[in-house]
């Protein structure tokens, strides 16, 4: 069993704080893992934490967002649309930059090159740039807090429930969602249209970040925590956890853990290795997206910020 060593308190305001507890020896560069904050939260390097103070008022919440949804079911029911906008909204550049690439000639519509400022687009044309079709739906983002019992697919043979049925009304788009979490585990899953944004996120290079709370139907013995942090082998190679530790003030059956890869149920199969079976999973992290104010069962479209976040990621 390792000893406590002593760090300085993580002060998360002037009247509150508490010290932060690492088991054994840290991982990842001696930082220990933050057992009770970022569960509720998420990391902190995503974005700055609001006070209580400072929490909006839920009407204001649902007018802003109702407004954005109404804007892009605008653009879907229209008839035309300028050709800067459509190619703006594709995601390839801004409007202002559209405009230069069509004067130089590097749209085609129809098989035509167009360079006249102001063209109308009507949906059934075909617009190719750089060799590629585009097409002209805004990139949405929904973060839902998915409860048990809903798979993380589009449709489903056996006629199960998905996380498809719950976001029906987030988007005039059709959303997909980014990896997946299976139907017994709960927490946050974004969904999105934007292709480009999915393949970052779930390609094995980027090493998307993604937080649990483990429930176990016993209590993990020191050893056993450590051996996780080490690594435990499973038929891909060694399950690579990048912080694992008690949560504060629960039970040690109850336990955190970061970890990066995407193998499939692999904290369940990492448990199950040492003889532990996870009773229940919840991720509260992904990407830097919080299920924070969002009940079980209901989403929320992503903030500009959080968009802008996960570009620079």
């Amino acid at each position: 069993m390792g000893s406590k060593s002593e760090r300085k308190p993580y002060i998360t305001n002037k009247s509150e704080s508490f010290e932060r507890k690492s088991f054994g020896k840290p991982k990842r560069g001696g930082k220990s893992f933050d057992t009770r904050d970022k569960y509720e939260r998420g990391s902190l390097k995503y974005g700055r934490r609001p006070s209580n103070g400072e929490e909006r008022d839920d009407r204001a919440k649902s007018f802003v967002q109702k407004r954005r949804l109404n804007k892009i079911d605008k653009d879907v029911h229209k008839d035309t649309i300028r050709l800067n906008k459509y190619i703006a909204n594709s995601g390839i550049c801004s409007r202002r930059e559209a405009d230069d690439l069509i004067t130089q000639g590097l749209v085609e519509v129809n098989g035509k090159v167009v360079n006249e400022m102001g063209y109308q687009v009507q949906k059934t044309d075909r617009v190719v740039f750089d060799g590629q079709n585009i097409t002209p739906e805004k990139p949405v983002y929904v973060l839902l807090n998915k409860p048990k019992g809903y798979i993380s697919t589009t449709k489903d043979d056996k006629a199960r429930k998905t996380v498809m049925d719950l976001v029906a009304n987030a988007s005039p788009y059709r959303v997909f969602p980014v990896g997946r979490l299976d139907r017994s585990t709960t927490g946050v899953i974004l969904l999105t249209n934007d292709g480009h944004m999915t393949k970052k996120l779930t390609h094995p290079s980027f090493d998307a970040k993604k937080i649990y709370h483990v429930t176990l139907d016993k209590k993990l013995t020191g050893e056993d925590l450590r051996l996780i942090a080490e690594g435990i082998r499973l038929d891909e190679g060694v399950a690579v956890v990048d912080q694992i530790s008690y949560i504060e003030g629960k039970p040690k059956n109850e336990i955190g853990i970061e970890i990066h890869i995407g193998w499939n149920r692999v904290i369940r199969r990492i448990f199950q290795r040492l003889g532990y079976e996870v009773e229940a999973l919840d991720r509260v992290m992904f990407a830097g997206l919080t299920k924070k104010n969002i009940k079980r069962g209901h989403w929320r479209i992503l903030t500009e910020l959080e968009v802008n976040n996960l570009k620079m990621l």
